[in-house]
């Protein structure tokens, strides 16, 4: 690390997060004075334009990489079209314990008089929570699931390497050929394929003059440096922006430059915690560095800092916060900007380079909450990268995490994608898996499994409200035998899932109309090809995913209700319902029993394991395959992001002896405590879900830090992931870490302000987690090699 990227990193780091409101003005204002003049989409790109136009630009010193959504680093613009913040939400914000926001009181003042009164009914959440059905409400508050585009915009998004290759002006070309060859008389939607390409067309042109302004900015700013090297910095800015992203860059440094406008375009443009990512960037930047490599106008040490800049700048862009409980119990800084590494090529050789290695040494060097770096491995990909890998895991960081391209790629050929494009293709958010550059693949939020197995065993009744929240199913005291009640279950399943799709698909049209991507649209293949928008079925392929949690949990509940009431005859389910409704008070024989008596997923007991197999496969048939509204389907992934907390809070005792409210199994990972015979167990009892129908699995393993002390100990663990991986596992992530450090940063957080773990699908600083947080990873066993 030089002194540029110490400094940059420093003032990145120490940076208070804090509220803009900026955007949520200048926007009101616009749509005050325009809306109904112009089509929808057209509005959107011309509010960008303006955006664009008018926004606060910001180059600070010894930056090589320009440009910031909000004022400066770390400012958070807000998007009341999206989701419009209370002065409450923003109260909520600024004195949170956890993850604040600076937010000027003067502020939160000019938001309630200027911004709510006007988006008052009119942002998407007022639309859909004033429209959706009493059950879904019903369903949703009790825990049943969440809805993820009731607060933020769909899709976790990455691109391919289109924008290497082409500028602005070329895809305003494309748009015009598009345009061209309308045909008003055999396609009704001519007209409204006509207004989304000149949508298209001003998003382009918005997102050149934004980056001509930092043009103008970084010049007139040389001419008042006084120091000789940063006059010509900023001169190279100058041109730098000049060039890109109007036109395909032509070195490195244009390359990435090209890359930040584009993210920052998207993630301005509509944007409320949407995980943009670049997807293989590394393999983007290869031939750049190769080429300059060659001809001797770049050396590593420089690529390696240009990286560090864009590093930096991405750490400075921290998440939208939420609004109502989610601002209270929800908070990350994390944007979810994951950058892919190795993989293969299009073409299926590998795709590691050396611009793969500078980016592990960035990240490690860097140790910042964001971006975060993922590697790809395929029976391909050399030793040295996984190797790589390993040696920068052993930190304690929790990143990179470790993706399978093979399963990766089967995942996505099994959806119908090409295999060219599945190659393409990876990983974006935490898990999920994309078509980069060609897909819409979107997030609709998580199913809580376990819940739904508690409100079977209630006939259809949420026991912690006694509101009836599912369907009549059965008194479970009736039921003769294990496949009795897990018919029930089905019943319920299909039933929740049936009211999440029905309003999924509702909000899905709410965002196709109201809330248009004009300059993400471009990006993607497709939307330019088909004249529609990113929303409204454009890109060349669309997928919505339903994240299903807690299947550690529900699979050893229904294992201790088969072993002990079913199969042993040893416990009544008279008696098994009351010790549940009672939380195990003066049942706590019983709980042991449940849970050192049963046989628990995650430690490879086909008695256990064929159980997930079954609520597996439920899920796939209730979920995979269900049409959206875009003309494509449903598919599931298995992770819980933090959801697993959440959900056990909403969930009492279960039947494998877990208490009320405490977290539940997090993605495909075992109850925590429950995986008692090592990894090796943990991985064949994975490798038994047939993960590669799936849109991808989320596996945590904790190991101590002693276990990964020599250079030998890594090789084991890059044979505990090949293994893994030649079993057909998607992924798997860990934490380095053990439990005396983290009670220690729990008692003087001020001392342990880096210290980095890992959450779900991403790290996070430990000392900005609530105490359940912590407590959640502090609870995960402790592994051994």
């Amino acid at each position: 690390m030089n002194t540029r990227i110490e400094y940059l990193r420093e003032q990145s780091f120490n940076a208070t997060p804090f509220i803009s409101i900026e955007r949520a003005l200048l926007e009101t204002r616009f749509y005050r004075e325009n809306a109904g003049k112009y089509s929808l989409p057209v509005l959107r790109a011309r509010f960008f334009k303006k955006l664009c136009e008018e926004k606060t630009l910001y180059i600070g010193d010894k930056e090589l990489i320009v440009g910031e959504r909000g004022p400066g680093p770390k400012a958070v613009p807000t998007f009341p079209e999206l989701t419009c913040h209370s002065t409450a939400d923003l109260e909520t914000l600024r004195q949170r314990p956890m993850t604040r926001y600076r937010v000027n009181p003067a502020d939160i003042k000019t938001y309630g008089e200027s911004v709510i009164p006007y988006w008052k009914g009119r942002s998407i959440r007022d639309r859909i929570f004033n429209n959706v059905p009493q059950d879904w409400k019903n369903a949703y508050k009790a825990g049943l699931f969440t809805e993820f585009m009731e607060q933020r915009a769909p899709g976790h998004t990455a691109l391919d390497g289109r924008i290497y290759g082409l500028g602005m002006a070329d895809f305003k070309a494309k748009i015009q050929e598009q345009i061209n060859v309308l045909d008003y008389i055999n396609d009704p939607k001519a007209p409204d394929r006509f207004e989304t390409l000149h949508a298209m067309e001003i998003a382009c042109d918005a997102v050149i003059m934004f980056a001509r302004r930092h043009a103008d900015l970084a010049k007139k700013m040389a001419n008042k440096a006084s120091d000789t090297m940063r006059k010509q910095e900023l001169l190279e800015i100058a041109r730098v922006c000049k060039r890109v992203p109007e036109h395909a860059p032509q070195t490195f440094h244009e390359a990435i430059q090209m890359y930040w406008f584009v993210h920052l375009g998207t993630i301005t443009e509509l944007n409320g915690w949407d995980a943009m990512s670049p997807g293989h960037l590394d393999q983007h930047l290869a031939p750049f560095y190769e080429k300059e490599l060659a001809d001797g106008s770049i050396d590593r040490e420089r690529a390696k800092e240009l990286l560090a800049c864009l590093w930096i700048k991405i750490n400075n862009h921290t998440a939208p916060p939420k609004v109502g409980v989610t601002a209270r119990e929800s908070g990350t800084y994390n944007d979810f900007t994951q950058i892919n590494l190795g993989g293969l090529k299009p073409d299926g050789t590998d795709g590691s380079s050396e611009v793969s290695f500078i980016a592990l040494e960035v990240a490690d060097e860097l140790s910042l909450l964001q971006p975060q770096p993922s590697v790809h491995i395929s029976v391909k990909t050399p030793d040295r990268l996984l190797d790589a890998a390993t040696r920068v895991i052993r930190k304690g960081y929790g990143y990179p995490s470790v993706f399978n391209t093979d399963t990766v790629i089967m995942e996505q050929v099994g959806m119908g994608k090409t295999i060219e494009d599945a190659r393409e293709g990876g990983t974006s958010g935490c898990i999920e898996t994309g078509a980069f550059g060609k897909e819409a693949y979107i997030l609709t939020g998580y199913l809580n499994v376990p819940k739904i197995l508690e409100i079977t065993l209630n006939n259809g009744v949420d026991p912690l409200t006694g509101k009836m929240v599912g369907i009549d199913t059965g008194d479970p005291g009736t039921f003769k035998s294990y496949d009795e009640l897990y018919g029930a279950f089905q019943h319920q399943l299909a039933h929740i899932v049936d009211l999440k799709i029905a309003v999924n698909n509702y909000i899905e049209r709410m965002y196709a109309r109201y809330c248009p991507a004009p300059l993400l649209s471009v990006l993607i293949e497709g939307c330019i090809e088909k004249g529609r928008d990113y929303y409204d079925g454009g890109p060349k392929y669309n997928t919505n995913y339903i994240q299903c949690c807690g299947i550690g949990t529900v699979t050893d509940s229904l294992s201790a209700i088969k072993t002990h009431v079913f199969d042993h005859g040893s416990v009544t389910m008279d008696a098994l319902l009351k010790a549940l409704l009672n939380n195990f008070k003066g049942a706590e024989a019983l709980r042991l029993k449940l849970w050192n008596r049963t046989p628990f997923f995650g430690n490879d007991d086909n008695r256990a394991d064929t159980i997930m197999q079954q609520v597996y496969h439920s899920l796939l048939k209730t979920i995979d395959g269900r049409p959206n509204t875009k003309g494509t389907c449903y598919r599931l992934n298995m992770l819980s992001t933090t959801c697993h907390v959440y959900f056990g809070k909403m969930l009492g005792a279960t039947p494998n002896g877990r208490k009320a409210h405490t977290p539940q199994s997090d993605g495909t990972s075992p109850s925590h405590g429950a995986d008692r015979n090592g990894p090796t167990a943990v991985i064949n009892s994975l490798a038994k879900m047939d993960q590669v129908r799936s849109g991808g699995t989320l596996l945590n393993q904790r190991f101590l830090p002693s276990v990964l002390s020599t250079d030998k100990d890594l090789k084991k663990m890059a044979g505990l992931i090949r293994t893994y991986f030649g079993l057909g596992g998607h992924h798997i992530q860990f934490n380095v870490m053990d439990t005396k450090t983290l009670r220690s940063a729990q008692q003087t957080p001020d001392a342990y302000r880096n210290l980095l773990v890992r959450v779900a699908g991403y790290s996070d600083y430990f000392v900005d987690l609530d105490k359940d947080h912590q407590e959640e990873i502090i609870s995960r066993t402790a592994q051994a090699l």
